[in-house]
């Protein structure tokens, strides 16, 4: 089996699962040229088959990460790949204020098959899954599942050279949090152990005392929501001038609970749905490795915190 995966209902305008058969040719033969000498490196040469992807420069998989197993709030995250994929079906693939339809490759490659109760083995399966993506030149945008889910997800990508963004209510830098190491309060402070580039938080507005030193003596910068909604073109341009490649994950919660009730840890005065869509529009032409969108925790046809994650990943494919 190439990936861990089932086949739940996929994204509204993504392509079905195809077999992704990666073809290595004109595989050099590595023969030492002296008793000194490195071998040469083997070179391949990517092809794909008629039933597998197409060729083009940017190719996106959609993939469900049904994860909510340090949940301490509100369950349900679980069923978030399903309900923002119900709520995809409601959008236009032609979007008006960008003047363009969405229409790069993008192919749904259904749910990660999680362990429940068990991240290491979950965290496993992903990274697993990341990397033969990486392989066939797919950028992963994943769909949660609790936040906990993006650690795995930038471990398997090379970010040492990348800058970090994430939109939530939290900090989530804790060392540990109810005895746990990985957990979906711990998640940012797990990435920053990987020692991306840079890392800046968006939409803060709940924190520990210690996460808040902490993230003062690490200079990890942060936007409160209060900031954004003073300075929301400054936040913007400040997000357009990021250079290098960069991983974006999205924690519902960012937005105010009028606006994404059904999340895991809801926190009153976030942002508002056009205010984080002026921000992920900021995103245009930049080298975005990897995108993640976590913490929707509802099942309910028609609910709103469905309906506006699946327009935050709809706006950023649109970007491509």
């Amino acid at each position: 089996m190439l990936f861990y995966t089932e086949s739940p209902l996929k994204f509204a305008f993504s392509k079905d699962k195809t077999e992704l058969t990666k073809i290595e040719v004109n595989k050099a033969e590595a023969t030492k040229t002296g008793p000194n000498k490195a071998a040469p490196k083997a070179e391949f040469k990517t092809h794909y088959s008629q039933s597998g992807l197409e060729e083009c420069a940017r190719k996106f998989g959609i993939l469900g990460v049904p994860f909510d197993s340090t949940t301490t709030y509100k369950p349900g995250a679980r069923y978030g790949p399903s309900s923002v994929r119900e709520a995809s079906y409601n959008l236009e693939r032609y979007n008006l204020f960008l003047d363009k339809n969405l229409d790069v490759p993008l192919y749904d490659l259904g749910d990660l098959e999680v362990v429940h109760g068990n991240f290491k083995k979950t965290c496993s399966h992903l990274e697993s899954t990341v990397k033969e993506l990486s392989d066939l030149d797919i950028t992963p945008v994943a769909i949660g599942g609790e936040h906990t889910i993006s650690y795995p997800l930038v471990n398997a990508l090379k970010i040492k050279d990348a800058t970090i963004i994430c939109f939530d209510a939290h900090l989530d830098l804790r060392n540990e949090y109810m005895g746990e190491k990985y957990s979906h309060a711990t998640v940012m402070r797990r990435i920053f152990d990987l020692n991306p580039e840079n890392m800046v938080q968006i939409g803060i507005r709940s924190c520990s005392e210690a996460e808040a030193a902490f993230a003062r003596s690490e200079q990890i910068e942060y936007y409160t929501s209060p900031d954004v909604r003073k300075d929301l073109k400054g936040v913007g341009n400040y997000i357009s001038s990021l250079d290098g490649p960069l991983y974006v994950t999205v924690d519902m919660d960012v937005l105010d609970p009028a606006y994404a009730p059904s999340v895991g840890t809801p926190v009153p005065g976030g942002l508002s749905p056009p205010e984080l869509q002026k921000l992920i529009y900021s995103l245009k032409g930049k080298e975005v490795i990897g995108f993640d969108l976590v913490e929707v925790s509802s099942s309910q046809i028609g609910d709103i915190t469905s309906v506006n994650g699946a327009q935050i990943i709809y706006d950023f494919l649109c970007l491509q």
